[in-house]
Parts: structure tokens; sequence; C-alpha cells
């Protein structure tokens, strides 16, 4: 017998479990933190997207128990459930799922997740996987316990029984495996669930750590984020390749109807464009076409103009909601956001949304915090890998009043969140852990972390004028009482009242109140004027004891508890001058009406004579 003969009997094929079985650490199995936190984001992923396409507010419970020398995780949802049939498939199948070829924004996309964490769960502790899960109130739960064949890629049921179960509908997930369980701001469970929370703050999260602490994220908004729906490839990015396995495997019998019915953003006078520029018939059948004819089509694509692709293929976070997860895990003075319109790679719809937080409680020493997400998810680690961090280290930060020693990433009190949303996010490996140097997506990244730079670097020169400001008033307000004082002995008259001298100097709002008593009736004037050379719009807030009387001009009344809160929205021009006036008992009650009024809208560097809330 030939050698080669010989080595041919020994070719066999290879499931994808006995590869990842053997290669874990492709999946983000390298180390024992690591590998915990891997089987934590799976879970905690999946329970996100099944409620979101259900429509459900997510409510996740994850706890980590220690059993000796192994640890214990179980990740329970109130989402819609998994019926019984799928069950052993989405947890105990590599490469099954129903989002790799739908063409819309999801978290989980590769198929591997969830079931590569009951794959190390089994081969690091011999014990299957435990699942619960319930479609709907009245119905049973159902319970099983799950393994891998990895010889054949395929589920095992150890056992399976009905089970009563609480939750009107939902899933839990209980795996034992080798761990360590660490407590860091970043590299952590606790650090990616807080990460977590930032980006789905419509998403309540409890989790209840070894030694038995319980921290819970709340959500921050009762509005479930934007569904994302299927859209078909975009022709913009794509390539020769797919068009021409798109071009043999088409039904369609005629080229037109196909360009129509396979691409996003190609209607019928487009399709016909791209046929004649291309020299094809639209009557011709996909299937004839010719290496040549694909070639033509592609470049055919490539010069037209083609509108952007539909938006509602992904899910953005949105200015108000990246706000809202910002301010709740961190405290803050300032948030810059910056939105991209909606681009294309490889025929791959993206956007890039950014966040930035300067100041408050910040670490003001040091490098600044970056956060990366994908579709929702934390990218907690290779950060140097990742394009959004190579994108941060590409722009001059010094521009925007950063320091940047050696280039590189910038240092001070900054938190950058980046959201990159894609219908197929091009990350570096199966681990998901870094997004690929795709010059699309960077140029992108690049424009809006330069868009919030400048909303920044606005903000900190407005900064610093205030600063001159109140350093400035301060010296005016040495300076002047000691002048009148001087002056009202040398002309022997009362001591004037300084604060419209120093609002006239500072170009301020002046707010003066004045109390007059009649009748056994107080009458409050509120006289307001706007010495600045700019146009003031804001809101004066007046707290009562009592219910007033009389209001001139009318304003918004809202009780608070047994007081009043008065409020009046407010614009004046330069110059511009306005008298508020209300009446009540004179009272012991009313003596909160003596009380300085607020002042909303306007830096407190602006105001004198009133207090200022922002």
């Amino acid at each position: 017998m030939e050698i080669a003969e010989e080595l041919a009997k020994r070719q066999k094929a290879i499931s994808v479990a006995e590869f990842f079985e053997k290669n874990r650490q492709i999946l983000g199995f390298d180390s024992a933190p690591r590998a915990l936190i891997t089987c934590v984001k799976e879970a905690v992923d999946n329970a996100l997207d099944a409620c979101e396409d259900a429509s459900i507010l997510p409510d996740i419970f994850v706890q980590i128990k220690r059993n000796g020398e192994m640890f214990q995780m179980i990740v329970e949802d109130n989402g819609p459930g998994i019926v019984n049939a799928e069950m052993p498939r989405v947890f105990a199948k590599l490469l099954y799922g129903s989002r790799f070829h739908a063409l819309r924004q999801s978290r989980g996309q590769q198929g591997i997740g969830i079931s590569a964490g009951v794959l190390y769960s089994q081969l690091t502790s011999g014990r299957p996987t435990r699942i619960t899960s319930k479609i709907g109130p009245g119905k049973p739960a159902s319970c099983m316990e799950l393994l891998i064949n990895t010889a054949q890629n395929e589920p095992e049921i150890v056992k399976e029984e009905p089970l009563d179960w609480e939750r009107p509908r939902g899933t839990r997930i209980e795996m034992e495996m080798e761990g360590a369980y660490v407590r860091s701001r970043r590299q952590s469970i606790y650090g990616y669930l807080k990460n977590v929370a930032i980006v789905n703050p419509h998403a309540r999260i409890t989790l209840v750590e070894p030694d038995g602490n319980m921290e819970i994220f709340e959500r921050a908004t009762e509005s479930l984020p934007d569904q994302a729906y299927e859209i078909k490839p975009h022709p913009a990015g794509i390539e020769l390749g797919e068009i021409i396995k798109m071009l043999r495997y088409s039904e369609r019998k005629k080229l037109g109807t196909f360009l129509k019915e396979s691409f996003a953003s190609i209607g019928t006078i487009t399709a016909q464009e791209v046929c004649q520029m291309a020299n094809l018939d639209p009557d011709v059948s996909p299937r004839d076409l010719t290496h040549d004819d694909a070639r033509r089509l592609l470049a055919a694509f490539k010069s037209i103009k083609v509108k952007a692709p539909p938006t509602d293929c992904l899910s953005p976070i949105g200015d108000r909601l990246i706000r809202a997860g910002l301010e709740k895990e961190f405290k803050v003075d300032f948030i810059a956001t910056a939105a991209r319109p909606v681009g294309v790679y490889s025929g791959n719809p993206f956007l890039v949304e950014v966040g930035l937080a300067y100041g408050g409680e910040l670490n003001r020493e040091g490098r600044i915090e970056i956060l990366r997400f994908a579709n929702r998810v934390p990218l907690i680690y290779q950060q140097g890998a990742c394009a959004i961090t190579h994108a941060i280290e590409n722009v001059s930060w010094k521009n925007y009043s950063l320091q940047q020693p050696g280039g590189g990433i910038p240092s001070g009190p900054v938190t950058i969140m980046v959201h990159v949303a894609s219908t197929n996010i091009p990350f570096t490996s199966e681990s998901k852990d870094a997004i690929a140097d795709v010059p699309e997506i960077m140029t992108e990244v690049d424009l809006a972390l330069k868009e919030a730079g400048r909303k920044l670097k606005k903000y900190l020169i407005r900064q610093d004028a205030l600063s001159e400001r109140r350093e400035k008033e301060e010296i005016i307000r040495k300076i002047l009482p000691r002048i009148a004082r001087k002056l009202s002995d040398i002309l022997g008259q009362d001591e004037p009242e300084i604060g419209s001298v120093v609002a006239k100097i500072m170009g301020n709002l002046l707010v003066r109140k004045s109390v007059a008593v009649d009748d056994g009736v107080r009458l409050i004037s509120i006289d307001v004027e706007n010495h600045s050379e700019a146009l003031r719009a804001f809101k004066l807030h007046e707290m009562v004891a009592q219910e007033a009387l009389q209001m001139e001009p009318p304003a918004r009344a809202i009780a608070v508890g047994e007081a009043y809160d008065y409020q009046w929205k407010l614009s004046l021009k330069p110059g511009e001058r306005i008298v508020l006036c209300y009446r009540i008992r004179n009272d012991d009650s009313s003596g909160r009406g003596l009380d300085r009024p607020v002042v909303e809208g306007i830096d407190p560097e602006l105001v004198t004579g009133a207090r200022v809330i922002s």
C-alpha cells in the first residue's frame, strides 16, 4: 500500500465542539477569572436579547456561589422562556442560533456563546448544565440537565423533568466550573455588569457575590430600546465572492428582480441603472452570469449613488439614555454626546455613538477610563487590540484641552464611552473582546470622538471664563463695601446696598426681593433685571409656605409637602426688567416667603441676588 493511501485512512472530520474543546482559549477561557466572567457575559447577553425581542423590561438575577474549589453560576431572567424542543440545541450545540443569518443588530450573532460556557463547565467540573424554562403563566416549567457530545457537536439530555416554578415566565441556567472570583473596577463580573447597566439603562440587574454581598443596578428608564428589524445586504462595500454566491444560488428568474429583492436601497430605477452601467440585460437569469459579469456588477455598485441603508436594522442607545446611563453610574460635572449617521462596511450597516464624561468624582490622575461597547455589550479584555482604543489614541487631545503626554491615551478626569452598533460586528476573534481596525469604523469613531471633544473644549473654555468672573466678583465684593462705608461716613448717609452695583459691573442677572406689610397681608415683589449683553432665558422659583392670594404675572404652582413652589419661565433681553408680585397672609407660617428666590438654567457666576440650581 502506498504511503498516500495509508495517510488517507487517517483523515477524518473534526466537529466544531471537538475543536473548541482543545482550543478553549479562543473563546475566552484562558484564565480562571476570565472563564467565570465569560460564562456570566454570555448568559446575560442571551437574557437581554430574549427580553428585548419579546418587548419585556429585563429583570436579571446573577448569583455566584463557591462550591469547594469550584464555582456555581446562576443566571435567571424574566424573558419569554424557551420551548422544550429547542432547549437542548440552544444550550448544548455550538454554531446553533437564530441570529447568524439575520442582518440586524443583536448581541449574539455567532451561535457559540452560551453553548461554549456549557462546554467549559462540563470540561472542568464533569457535571451537566441545568436549565429551567417557562414560557408563560399557567404553563409548566421544564427542567433539563444537558451535556455536549463533542464528537458529534450534539446535545445529550442527562435528565428531564417538569418543575414547579414561581416565575410566570423566564429562563434559569445553572452551571459549575473552575474559576476565580475577583472584585475589581473593570475586569470583573461586578465591573462587567456595571458597564452593562450603563448602556442598558432599561434593565434591572441584581448580583449576589460569593460572600453574600448584593449589588443592584436599578433601571434608569421604563422605555425599551427601539426594536431592530432584519434587512437585506446593502450594495455598498459588498465583495465579489459574496455577489457570485448570491447569483449562483438565487431563485429569481431575472437579474433586475434579483437586484431589487436581494439588496437594500435598490428599487426598480436603481436596478435598471446598475444593469445599464454593467452592460447586462435586466431580464437575464442571475445564474447565467459569468465571473466577468459579476465583476462588472460590482463595479456598477461602486459607481452609482445608492441611498444609505435603512436605519431600523440598528438600535442605537441615543443621547438621552447615554446621559442617563453615565449619570446613573458616575458623578460628573459635564457630559457630551455625539452620534454619527449610519455607515456601511462590507455591506454591513453600522453606526457609532460616543459619550464623554468629565470632572466630578472621576480620577484626575493618570489615564482616562475607556468604556468600549459593541451592540450594547461591554468589551472588557484586549483593550489595546481594539479599533476603539486605536481611534482614541490617534486623536490629538491637546486640541481639546486634555493632556496627552507622549501621545496615545490622554490623561485627566475623563471617561469616554464608545458604542459601535452593527448588523455584523467585525471582532478580532471568537472571544469577541475587540473590534478589528476596519477603516470605515475607525473613521466614524474618530469623527464622533472629535465632535465630543469640541463640546468638551467649549465647556472648559466657558468654565475658565466663569472662573475668572468669580475671581473678579470676589475682588469687587471685597473692595466695594469698604468704599461704600468710607463714602457713607464722609457724606453722613446710610451705607448703600451694593448688590445692584456688582450686578451692573459684572453684567449679571440681578434679582432683588422686597417685602411690604399692609393690613395683615404681605406684598412681595421680585425685581429681575438683565444687566448682561445677551438674552437670558431661565426659570425662577419662589418657595412659599402657604398658597399665594394673588400672583402677577401668573406662575405655575407645584405643591411640595405643605409648601408651594411657584415657577415663572422668563426670557429677558439685554437691559430688560420685570417685576413679579404676589400676596400672602401675614402670619407665622409665611416666613418661608422671605427666602431668596432660586434661578434655574443660568450659571451661578452670572446671577446676583438669588440662589442658583443647575
